[in-house]
């Protein structure tokens, strides 16, 4: 039997890998260019799978397939993919959490210091002939501050061990871990505003939901010590932008570490770029190239256990398939 697969939309040079691994399951692949539901109705109208980054995947999408077996997001959230409604149509949802747990962590663990050092301030001023490290009179011993960990799934726990070697305290925030899982990794739990209250650094490892949007907005920035810094290599909707722009101009907190913004890409003239204190990355964290395969890999080898039958490895919605 031949299936098709419908891919709306990609980043990567091509996908001769996935073409290869599905062509294995007899499926063939079908590129359209979908970036709003229409399109995505429009160009998979008979697809048996569907795998999308960032086109919407909705009820109404859901209904007009179908045919569909599984849908599969390019990544490890999938706030794009409306999961009650495939799960109520017995539609498979796959990602692949786990593709860039390590580079995720490490680029935390890189804007931690980049944000502690003042490295960009540094890196600004000696660039206009200013080379004076008495510039930046508020930089802290890194070891002697306190981590916030706002989520302790797979890259909150890779944090905590990065960071381990410096000596920091680090606290952790969790709807999933027990307190003696988080104790393993050497962090101490904490709700989410005894860690606010404590934190130096807080870093946020949450999947973005309607119920955790803008978690962090102004009550919660107005907890946050004066010399805290934000980081975000989550979901940049999980933080209120106009809420932290408020708090860094004002002096509440003292800088912010993002990757990841809402919405993607930020307008040229957004204030949060403006600011001194902010150091961004474009949604980078994710990215080597060894995690690019295996995502491809990930997401593939998935799509093709569904047409099989079998059960996929990384399945969002078990209740699809009871």
């Amino acid at each position: 039997m031949q299936y098709t697969v419908a891919i709306t939309d990609h980043i990567f040079a091509d996908t001769d890998l996935e073409e290869r691994l599905l062509a294995e399951a007899g499926a063939a692949v079908r590129h359209i260019d979908a970036d709003g539901a229409d399109e995505v109705v429009a160009g998979a109208a008979d697809a048996d799978a569907l795998v999308v980054t960032r086109a919407p995947v909705t009820a109404d999408v859901l209904a007009a397939l179908p045919e569909l077996v599984v849908v599969a997001r390019y990544g490890a959230g999938y706030d794009n993919v409306d999961i009650d409604a495939a799960t109520d149509r017995g539609v498979a949802v796959v990602n692949a959490p786990d593709y860039c747990v390590d580079e995720v962590a490490t680029h935390t663990v890189a804007l931690l210091l980049a944000c502690d050092r003042r490295l960009r301030q540094y890196d600004s001023q000696v660039r206009v002939g200013e080379w004076d490290w008495r510039a930046q009179p508020d930089v802290t011993r890194f070891g002697d501050a306190t981590l916030g960990l706002v989520g302790f799934g797979a890259v909150g726990r890779a944090v905590a061990e990065r960071v381990r070697g410096f000596g920091v305290d680090v606290l952790a925030c969790s709807a999933s871990a027990t307190d003696a899982e988080i104790r393993e990794y050497g962090a101490e739990p904490a709700d989410l505003d005894a860690l606010l209250d404590g934190a130096d650094y807080v870093s946020l490892h949450r999947a973005l939901t309607d119920e955790n949007r803008y978690l962090i907005d102004a009550a919660a920035l107005s907890r946050m010590h004066e010399d805290a810094v934000l980081i975000n290599t989550a979901r940049g909707g999980l933080v209120d932008q106009d809420a932290l722009v408020e708090a860094l101009t004002a002096g509440e907190i003292a800088m912010a570490g993002l990757d990841v913004l809402d919405p993607e890409p930020p307008d040229t003239d957004d204030p949060l770029l403006a600011l001194d204190g902010v150091v961004v990355t474009p949604h980078a964290a994710w990215y080597s190239r060894t995690a690019v395969e295996e995502l491809k890999r990930t997401v593939a080898t998935d799509v093709a256990r569904a047409l099989r039958g079998e059960r996929p490895h990384n399945l969002v919605n078990p209740a699809a398939l009871e």
